[in-house]
């Protein structure tokens, strides 16, 4: 699968919120940097991260347009409660070896209901 078909393959799995399928899509050695959080490393650890984040609130990702150039894609995304983010795939032989993304960590989790961090 190129690019683009790997990351329309991360977003039904994701809003299926089946980690198993979505930590298939990574590459064993893969990070997972969403830009509010520290990286994550390793097809295990990033379907770990999947599970309990799918545990903590109810996602739905909807595409605005994925765009691909060589090995990488680039997802703009909303949700049905007005978030929206991006996020960058780059992609070896069918599989994610790199993602960031980039959305509003204090809008999610107030938007969730979840905990606000306190410094």
């Amino acid at each position: 699968m190129g690019p683009r078909a790997v990351v329309h393959a991360w977003v039904a799995a994701f809003n299926a919120g089946d980690a198993n399928a979505l930590a298939a899509l990574y590459a064993t050695n893969a990070v997972n940097h969403q830009v509010a959080e520290a990286p994550v490393e390793g097809r295990e650890a990033i379907r770990t991260m999947f599970e309990r984040e799918f545990a903590a609130a109810e996602m739905t990702c909807l595409v605005e347009q994925v765009m691909e150039d060589g090995a990488w894609a680039a997802l703009e995304w909303r949700d049905p409660l007005g978030l929206r983010g991006c996020g960058f795939f780059h992609v070896v032989d069918g599989l994610i070896v790199v993602q960031r993304g980039y959305w509003d960590k204090l809008s999610f989790l107030r938007q969730h209901g979840l905990p606000i961090p306190q410094r």
